[in-house]
């Protein structure tokens, strides 16, 4: 026969020697089967207790298996309640003193609030208790059912309770009380069951101290012989799976534009900036937007329920107005009469191009020879559309403008291209079409290589003389584009729910790759 006793006698000492302090501190306390329990009598948090067993679990000391259980558990308002009583209780307590009160004094005696008052008449009347008639409230029920404890108050009284454990009458009042805020609540939680294996048992009943040994080695130790000559070095399993470290950085949506500014600065366009409350003004009429037009709408635009002075430049002011009343440059205009006060309105801006009408009319203050330039801007836009899988009150958008004397509609055409090639688009085309304040006008669509589709991606063309004449002084040729960015950033990610892009799962944040096109 073979005496395998030296073996596992072996076999332990490594395993001892490879053990951690919180390992040491917590393998005699293995039976106790509960994290709480382990992490009370050793003196380590919850989460020092669930890492070590952890460890055991890959040296075959123990097994861990969880449980998912549903527990219902009292709220902040149904702790409330259970000292003070439900609203409808402290409301029948006074009904039993007055069989008839008026709706008013029934309110202010009883000491509910708004909502409290009108849930426990819900409550009551929805048992038959009570009947509103010319404004009181009259107690239709019988002198028993006053004392008599509700179904929801025993309910109350049994939490915490498991879900699965719920009679059929307590399904009920908890179906009834989840309508209301903050009484009760289902909160999924999670156990961890511990199974010591054969081997466990063996290190339990082994020596486990592990003397003087040395747990990390430090500059110091290394350099000082007396520090580790003669001691023990911790042994540590390498091939042991480890917590997945995951280092901190920048949101994808935040990188994905900072490389799109990055390519913007590349092909020498400056940056614009601004804030994100305008006038109408600069948002819509220095746009040749109609003051009648839907877009102004508050279906589609966001107010701010103030005004704010128009700029102070009383001729940038009157042309505006003629170029709406009667046009300018050949135009007729809208032919109405434009009022100062639309203009003052205050938005959240509906797109960045008011950005370019500020810049156009910074430009203006120029000698006419300076007036020209390459621009800029991405940031967030706000309409007021419905959110769904395709659409948000908040996106991001990039804007651009090309001001020159020598520029053409061939010219846009190509820095559109050039951009969405860096960008990762191979094949770009662009469809005649109509925006209000450009004319030509083309939209921008990109091939899609997976779906097999064109996707439209933005709207872009050469400014009015309606746009360029007032802000700028003069009829040049101006190439300006605007783009969703959003879609961009969906498509590059492989992402099909706008929602998706901004609602911060932590999991998604910490795989998510950086974007890497170039």
């Amino acid at each position: 026969m073979v005496d395998t006793s030296k073996k596992e006698n072996k076999v332990n000492k490594r395993l001892i020697e490879s053990l951690s302090p919180n390992e040491r501190k917590i393998i005699p306390l293995l039976k106790e089967k509960s994290i709480v329990s382990i992490s009370k009598k050793s003196n380590l948090d919850k989460v020092s207790v669930l890492r070590s067993l952890e460890y055991l679990q890959n040296k075959d000391i123990v097994k861990l298996s969880s449980n998912k259980k549903k527990i219902v558990e009292i709220g902040i308002n149904g702790a409330l309640y259970k000292k003070k009583g439900l609203p409808e209780r402290r409301l029948l307590n006074l009904l039993g003193k007055k069989r008839i009160i008026k709706l008013q004094d029934a309110k202010k005696q009883s000491g509910l609030s708004n909502n409290e008052f009108k849930a426990s008449i819900g409550a009551l009347k929805k048992k038959a208790l009570i009947e509103l008639k010319n404004g009181k409230i009259v107690f239709s029920g019988k002198k028993q059912d006053i004392s008599k404890k509700s179904i929801e108050e025993r309910f109350l009284e049994s939490l915490p309770i498991e879900y699965e454990k719920l009679p059929p009458e307590y399904q009920l009042a908890l179906k009834s009380l989840q309508n209301r805020k903050d009484i009760v609540c289902v909160l999924e939680k999670k156990s961890v069951n511990i199974k010591v294996t054969e081997l466990g048992e063996r290190v339990m009943n082994s020596t486990i101290d592990a003397g003087d040994m040395i747990e990390s080695l430090t500059p110091e130790i290394v350099q000082n012989k007396k520090l580790w000559k003669g001691k023990k070095f911790r042994r540590y399993d390498v091939t042991s799976s480890v917590p997945e470290i995951v280092g901190g950085k920048r949101h994808f949506v935040n990188q994905s534009i900072d490389y799109a500014r990055k390519i913007w600065t590349e092909m020498g366009f400056q940056e614009m900036n601004g804030t994100m409350l305008i006038s109408s003004f600069w948002n819509f009429d220095a746009l040749f937007t109609a003051q009648d037009h839907p877009v102004r709408e508050l279906q589609d635009t966001f107010y701010i329920d103030k005004q704010i002075p128009l700029p102070a430049d009383k001729d940038l002011i009157e042309t505006v107005k003629k170029t709406h009343e009667k046009g300018i440059s050949g135009s007729k205009g809208w032919n109405y009469e434009w009022e100062e006060n639309d203009a003052k309105k205050l938005v959240l801006r509906t797109h960045t191009t008011c950005l370019s009408a500020q810049t156009l009319y910074k430009l203006s203050k120029l000698p006419e020879d300076k007036r020209k330039g390459k621009f800029f801007a991405i940031g967030k836009v706000f309409r007021n559309e419905t959110v769904d899988w395709s659409h948000g009150f908040e996106f991001n958008q990039t804007e651009g403008i090309v001001v020159d004397d020598n520029v053409n509609f061939r010219h846009l055409l190509g820095y559109l291209q050039q951009f969405y090639k860096k960008m990762g688009f191979e094949k770009v085309r662009f469809v005649p079409a109509y925006f209000p304040y450009t004319e030509p006008s083309v939209e921008i669509h990109a091939y899609h290589p997976e779906k097999k589709v064109w996707l439209e991606l933005g709207g872009a063309g050469m400014f009015r003389p309606e746009i360029s004449v007032p802000l700028l002084g003069k009829n040049t040729p101006i190439l300006a584009w605007g783009q969703g960015f959003d879609r961009i950033i969906m498509d590059y990610y492989k992402i099909n729910d706008l929602r998706e892009l901004y609602k911060n799962d932590l999991s998604q944040l910490r795989k998510i790759k950086a974007w890497m096109k170039n």
